[in-house]
């Protein structure tokens, strides 16, 4: 307790003694450290707002003297009440006012004014900072900006209260960029979307020059219409023209001419083998030919920047379905030996007509195989298809048995050699 109040306590209690009907002002309680913020302040201004009562006529005047003395006895207490009321500006979002307040501490104020802070928003000095007469203490509300800068999103919080102070906050370059919503726009406490495409510069390559571009377009459709580049119908570019165009990037403009061909291809058959116990080892006949199929191609032709591109298949369609080949393969083994020939130079007989070649064919296309058979021989002698198909021991032995039917005269030039 302060040596004035103690005083003041002091001169009430003497009065009180002398004349019970002596009215003296309460003394003003001392201040409790627990009482939550505010309330020495509150207690100080209900004090201020209390005044000692008065009498009337003789009682009064009999009472003057010892109020007098009591008023001069409080005087150091009031002056020390007085030097804690303070005179402070406070802004709040922008909007200043002057005020007097008995807080200690910025805390204090803001709740006595009915301030809430919350997490994103700005307090200077800090909450906790004491006050002193003549302090200024600004409070910036927070905000939500759903920021997106070239093409890319963001949440972000600033206590700017316009589009042009929350770009600078945030660091933005706005120089030539286009904004959503003009930057003079006020935000308010909910907060508001921004877009933001600042300037950049692109280069294209087409037509066999290079343009660069200073843009802030969304797209590169939109970069190439400033561009002045404009694609034809079958033309492309490198990037896809819906991408965003990014600073620095250098993108090729493809020229393209296209055309469709339609060409009829064959489709090969396939081939089925039948194994025939009548048929020799080795001899193979065709039982049914195959044929092949028919199929309808379109294809599309491109030329990108005058270079012709590889044809590409964009449809079929088959006309004709192919005939599967049927080959009889024979099982049968094959004599080695025949009576009557058996002992003869077959393989000089083979030199000298075909010049030991089991496939050989004479020019005419009559006769072939070793021995030189026609057709008509080949068959009467029990052969397959054509003797220039069949094995060479196939060949040997069906010409032995034409040696047994008719000599060395099958072989006019060349017989003879059968008996060296």
């Amino acid at each position: 307790m302060s040596n004035s109040q103690g005083s003041h306590r002091a001169a009430v209690r003497g009065r009180r003694a002398a004349d019970p009907s002596v009215t003296v002002p309460a003394p003003m309680a001392p201040p409790d450290d627990d009482a939550p913020r505010g309330g020495r302040a509150e207690a100080r201004r209900a004090a201020r707002r209390r005044t000692p009562g008065t009498g009337t006529g003789g009682e009064g005047l009999r009472r003057l003297v010892p109020q007098a003395l009591v008023v001069a006895v409080l005087a150091g207490g009031t002056s020390a009440f007085i030097a804690d009321d303070k005179a402070v500006r406070l802004s709040v979002d922008g909007v200043p006012r002057t005020m007097h307040t008995f807080a200690d501490d910025v805390s204090e104020l803001l709740a006595e004014e009915g301030v809430a802070i919350g997490d994103h928003d700005l307090v200077a000095p800090a909450p906790g900072a004491a006050l002193a007469s003549g302090d200024a203490v600004v409070v910036r509300y927070g905000r939500p900006v759903e920021l997106t800068l070239d093409g890319e999103s963001r949440r972000l919080w600033t206590t700017a209260r316009t589009v042009d102070e929350a770009l600078r906050e945030l660091g933005v370059r706005a120089e030539g960029a286009h904004l959503s919503v003009s930057r003079s726009s006020a935000i308010s406490r909910e907060g508001l979307a921004l877009d933001v495409r600042t300037e950049r510069a692109v280069t294209f390559l087409a037509d066999g020059r290079e343009r660069t571009v200073r843009t802030n377009a969304a797209t590169v459709a939109e970069a190439l219409e400033q561009a002045g580049i404009t694609l034809g119908a079958q033309d492309t570019t490198s990037v896809p023209p819906t991408a965003f165009p990014r600073d620095g990037q250098t993108i090729t403009v493809m020229r393209i001419t296209g055309s469709r061909e339609i060409r009829e291809e064959a489709v090969p058959y396939e081939v089925e083998r039948i194994e025939d116990p009548d048929l020799f080892k080795g001899t193979e006949v065709v039982d049914r030919p195959g044929r092949q199929g028919l199929r309808r191609v379109t294809y599309e032709l491109r030329t990108v920047d005058g270079v012709r591109q590889k044809p590409r298949r964009t449809h079929e369609e088959t006309v004709r379905e192919p005939v599967t080949q049927i080959v009889k393969v024979g099982t049968r083994p094959m004599p080695t030996s025949v009576e009557g020939a058996d002992g003869l130079d077959w393989n000089a007989l083979a030199q000298c007509e075909s010049g030991g070649r089991p496939d050989a064919v004479d020019p005419s296309g009559t006769y072939g195989g070793l021995y030189q058979f026609d057709p008509g021989t080949w068959r009467a002698l029990g052969g397959s298809g054509r003797a220039q198909d069949a094995p060479a021991s196939e060949q040997t032995y069906r010409a032995k048995k034409l040696y047994v039917q008719r000599g060395a005269s099958p072989w006019p030039h060349c017989g003879r050699r059968l008996y060296r």
